[in-house]
Parts: C-alpha cells; sequence; structure tokens
C-alpha cells in the first residue's frame, strides 16, 4: 500500500447484468489513472454475465472474477471483493453506472490534497436505455456522521475510502441500503467525507430501483438505525422522521 502510484481496488458486485456490465467495466478500464485491480463478485447470475465478464478477465489481468455459488445479495458480494482487496483506496461501482475517465484520478488528487479518507462526488443521471437526463445530483462539500445519519448523501458510484488511513470497513448484511451503512462505518472513522462539485460518474435510473420503492426504502432505513446501528426503537423512530424530512426537503435539493 506504499507505492508511489497508489493502488485502487474497485468493488463491482453483479448480478443478471448481461445488458449493462461491459458499459460499466469498460468505463474503469480506461480510466487515466491506470494502477487498480477490479474485484467483479457474481452474485450467482443465471444470464450471460458470466461469460461477459470472463472475456474481461482474459483480456485484462487487473480483472478478478469471484463466483458466488447462490444469491446471496449485494453486501455479501461487496464484501467478499473488499476483503480479496489489495489497494490502498476501495472504490465502489454497481454494475449498472458508469464513471467517466478521469474519476479515479480526481478522486486520488483530491484526497491526496485535503488529506482526507472519504470522498465522494456530484453525478450525471441516465435513464435505463442509456439515455443521458438532463438531470445531476450535487453534493455537500462535507458530510458529517450527524448528516449521514439523517440520510445518505453519497452515490455509491462516487464513494471512495482509504483502507490505508481506516482499515477495511465492509456493508451490513442486509438486501438493500447495505452501501449507506458501510458510508456510515466510513464517516464514523474518519470524521468526515468530502464532496467533489465535478461530476464524475452517470447513475442508471432503474424502475425496480430502490429508490423508486419509496416503503422499501424507508423498511430497510429503519433495519440501518435499529438492527445494524443498534438504536433503541424510539431513537430509530426519531431518526425516521428526521429521514424522511431530510429526503424530501434538503436532498432533494441537491437535484438540479
Amino acid at each position: 500500500m506504499s507505492n508511489s502510484i497508489p493502488l485502487v481496488s474497485v468493488v463491482i458486485p453483479t448480478y443478471n447484468s448481461e445488458n449493462y456490465i461491459e458499459e460499466a467495466l469498460t468505463s474503469v478500464l480506461t480510466q487515466s489513472h491506470t494502477h487498480f485491480e477490479v474485484l467483479i463478485v457474481d452474485d450467482a447470475s443465471t444470464d450471460r454475465t458470466i461469460d461477459i465478464i470472463t472475456q474481461f478477465s482474459k483480456g485484462d489481468s487487473r480483472v478478478v472474477i469471484e463466483k458466488l455459488e447462490t444469491n446471496s445479495g449485494a453486501a455479501v458480494a461487496r464484501n467478499v471483493a473488499i476483503k480479496k482487496a489489495k489497494g490502498a483506496y476501495i472504490s465502489f461501482l454497481d454494475s449498472d453506472d458508469k464513471w467517466l475517465n478521469n474519476k479515479l484520478e480526481v478522486q486520488l488528487a483530491f484526497m491526496k490534497q485535503k488529506k482526507c479518507a472519504v470522498v465522494y462526488s456530484s453525478y450525471h443521471c441516465m435513464n435505463e436505455e442509456g439515455d443521458m437526463l438532463s438531470k445531476k445530483v450535487h453534493v455537500l462539500p462535507r458530510l458529517s456522521f450527524q448528516k449521514i445519519l439523517k440520510c445518505n448523501y453519497i452515490g455509491n458510484l462516487t464513494g471512495m475510502y482509504s483502507a490505508e488511513k481506516l482499515g477495511k470497513i465492509y456493508a451490513p448484511n442486509i438486501r438493500k441500503r447495505q452501501d449507506w451503512g458501510l458510508w456510515i462505518c466510513a464517516i464514523k472513522k474518519a470524521g468526515y467525507a468530502y464532496g467533489i462539485p465535478t461530476p464524475l460518474a452517470v447513475y442508471r435510473e432503474r424502475k425496480d430501483s430502490i429508490s423508486s420503492n419509496k416503503i422499501q426504502m424507508i423498511k430497510y432505513n429503519f433495519k440501518i438505525y435499529k438492527d445494524f446501528l443498534k438504536f433503541s426503537y424510539i431513537k430509530s423512530c426519531y431518526l425516521m422522521v428526521l429521514f424522511l424530512y431530510e429526503y424530501f426537503f434538503i436532498k432533494k435539493r441537491l437535484v438540479k
């Protein structure tokens, strides 16, 4: 982890991603910062995902594949990759999203300049077919533990943390919102996450996403508070009220 050119471990969980994974992987392999490893954990896909990523791994030794025998969820897949990661920094990309080609370079330079351990950025949005939307999600310049408890302001496709400074941080083993749990823990250890206003990634809006199902989102938010963070029932309910206000009246202002 002490190389002058830092190694970045890129964590990508996949499940039935044959329509998107090629675009996601290409966006990583064409990064201007080239010293990285791509850790793809396939969560027992039943489509052509494993064939597609195998072709990438044959063509580029930086692509490492792990295949789970049973479908276990994104948290398990991410954690398997994190455990195998060798990089000084750990970055995340979902299999249906993509990065701009300077994402890693810009974030590494920013982290060096700020001497910070957790960073994220603004990002563009596209529809399910890959057409760009006239919508951008902006960042807060600095994100505290108390603020992220109220709402997840980190787009997982933009997040990176320093494993060298913080050690490895894993996601809670729940089916949804596990990325939020990971970033809560990262900020608790680091003190703050810092936002880069320049968009560095593109998020694919899908009809079946957790953010499109508000009831499911509320259910898993409560699991984060009560089961993962071990807050009391009363405190968890109180934080849920804060979340609803933060999500609908504060965070929405960052989407323009």
